[in-house]
């Protein structure tokens, strides 16, 4: 990774599995040392070398602002945190709007909390940058579960708000929005789309997602983790000083096609 000068530590919110994880493997094969933080107690077994590890809630904010003053080093920020409703959403009110909460509190104000804490401290550095993870899903007004949706647009706008704030101090704030990838958020999608039918209707997990990736991705395959952090590492990096406020798209073309 080329990074930028005196790089300092990278902050990852949702590193135990999934995207989190393996950005926070990319970032350490890169060289980086990390501090890798999530709501799941499992986040304490990463024992590789550079990382040390933090229980963290985002919806807290005194969590999160305590993590952010144990990383005094800290130079880039990477939201990775998503949950869904855990409801199909068609038509949208099929989703209870109690059901809402949750989602907005994770998605979208754990993402301002994040920003809240460590935004002035890397303003006060004069350097680096923040991450958040949005999805297609906040771009192409997805029915599939309205409240996450909803949540990754707003937080899709939030990007460019803190982008423009930051930009003066040299802070830069850019946002990824990952298409269809192996993930336990992506499997529980599945799950809320079956839910009801009788057993012999079912798809199974590979049999839905293949359809989907058939009707909605034009390059017509998976987007892989290891993809989706090698993008991660490049927007922490000097090559991308120029990059900011932008939501890079990382899915087969869907935005596109829609």
């Amino acid at each position: 990774m080329e990074r930028e000068k005196d790089a300092g530590t990278v902050v990852v919110l949702g590193a135990a599995r999934g995207i989190g994880r393996a950005v926070t493997d990319a970032f350490l094969d890169s060289g980086c040392s990390v501090v890798a933080a999530d709501v799941d107690n499992s986040v304490s077994r990463m024992s590789r070398a550079g990382v040390s590890n933090r229980v963290v809630d985002v919806t807290c904010l005194e969590q999160v602002d305590e993590l952010a003053r144990e990383c005094v080093d800290v130079s880039h920020v990477v939201f990775t945190v998503g949950v869904g409703s855990g409801h199909r959403g068609f038509p949208f009110w099929n989703v209870p709007p109690a059901e809402w909460r949750r989602v907005l509190d994770v998605n979208l104000i754990g993402a301002v909390n994040v920003a809240h804490t460590f935004g002035p401290r890397l303003a006060e550095r004069g350097s680096g940058s923040i991450l958040f993870f949005a999805s297609v899903a906040g771009q192409i007004g997805s029915q599939t579960d309205p409240p996450y949706s909803a949540s990754k647009a707003a937080l899709i706008n939030f990007t460019q708000c803190a982008a423009k704030d930051l930009a003066p101090f040299g802070v830069r704030v850019n946002a990824i929005a990952p298409g269809m990838v192996k993930t336990d958020l992506n499997q529980s999608v599945w799950e809320a789309s079956v839910r009801g039918m009788s057993a012999d209707q079912q798809p199974t997990y590979e049999e839905w997602a293949a359809e989907k990736i058939r009707r909605v991705s034009p390059l017509g395959r998976w987007q892989e983790l290891d993809e989706i952090a090698a993008m991660t590492v490049f927007l922490a990096s000097d090559a991308a000083r120029n990059i900011t406020g932008q939501t890079i798209n990382i899915d087969g073309g869907q935005v596109m096609h829609s």
